[in-house]
């Protein structure tokens, strides 16, 4: 997936989109762990981590905004 350097490079725009797709396959993942569909649980780790570095990148863009 992303690394946060790679991240850093997107706009905000680019970010929040990639944050709204990011959760919905979040919760995708879930319904199917909760039906037993799912084969491997890392991949809810994996997205759980992107959803992370997305999140820290985007307060990063935001305090560098209000102190610039």
């Amino acid at each position: 997936m992303n690394n946060a350097s790679e991240l850093r490079q997107k706009s905000v725009t680019e970010l929040n989109e990639e944050l709204k797709n990011k959760l919905q396959e979040q919760f995708n993942l879930r319904m199917q762990k909760g039906s037993g569909q799912l084969a491997g649980s890392n991949l809810l780790l994996e997205v759980r981590r992107d959803i992370a570095r997305i999140k820290t990148v985007l307060t990063q863009v935001q305090k560098e905004g209000s102190t610039a």
